[in-house]
């Protein structure tokens, strides 16, 4: 083990190799979400990141590589979390819908990860390669995982018999609308939109809704 005098002399970036990824993502995506994907440029990333640009092209092809490795970090690798939990769960379904809602609030809805939906929303136009990446991997994994959680509540006989799909998009709707506005109208707007409210009172109507008939 090097003694401390001999780790000061060392240069900065050999002792900070291991966790460099993971500072250039979390760069990444402070300015993705700030600036859009147009205006994000790898120079800024990488002086944000307290790293020289070369250093981000390390790790990185181009632009687009390093906004999939964002979303991949940020949003993909929760989605399979979810999944797990999901097949391995032995609760009831409309307790695991609560925790997912509230999880997501958490650790997505009330931080930047939050502006990545409105950002592909605005630019997809412009830019189809991540608009497609996105819903390979974000959108459609998502709607699946949700639609399974669906039908687990119906085939427990929790759930009435609804179309899984169409309660996917009335399930996430609240979710998209609280990612929008925080990251667009907000600022500007004297009502202040409290996002856990909305999300628990979404959660009652969603329980009263799905509920299977009593006998």
């Amino acid at each position: 083990m090097p003694s401390p005098a001999s780790s000061r002399n060392e240069p900065r970036w050999t002792r900070r190799k291991e966790a460099r990824p993971e500072e250039i993502t979390a760069a990444a995506l402070h300015l993705f979400v700030e600036r859009g994907f147009a205006n994000t440029r790898l120079e800024d990333v990488a002086t944000l990141a307290g790293v020289s640009k070369g250093t981000v092209y390390l790790y990185f092809a181009n632009k687009e590589e390093l906004f999939k490795a964002v979303v991949r970090e940020v949003l993909v690798a929760r989605l399979a979390q979810f999944r797990g939990q999901l097949e391995h769960y032995q609760g009831s379904t409309m307790d695991l819908v609560r925790q997912m809602m509230r999880t997501w609030w958490e650790h997505v809805g009330s931080t930047p990860i939050s502006g990545i939906p409105k950002l592909i929303i605005s630019e997809a136009r412009n830019f189809p390669e991540i608009a497609r990446f996105y819903i390979d991997e974000v959108i459609r994994p998502g709607q699946e995982t949700l639609a399974a959680l669906i039908e687990r509540g119906i085939a427990r006989g929790e759930f009435r018999q609804v179309d899984p799909q169409l309660t996917v998009h009335l399930l996430t709707a609240p979710m998209l609308q609280i990612c929008l506005w925080r990251n667009s109208l907000e600022p500007f707007s004297q009502h202040k939109l409290d996002p856990p409210a909305l999300l628990e009172a979404h959660l009652d109507l969603l329980e009263r809704g799905l509920a299977a008939p009593k006998d």
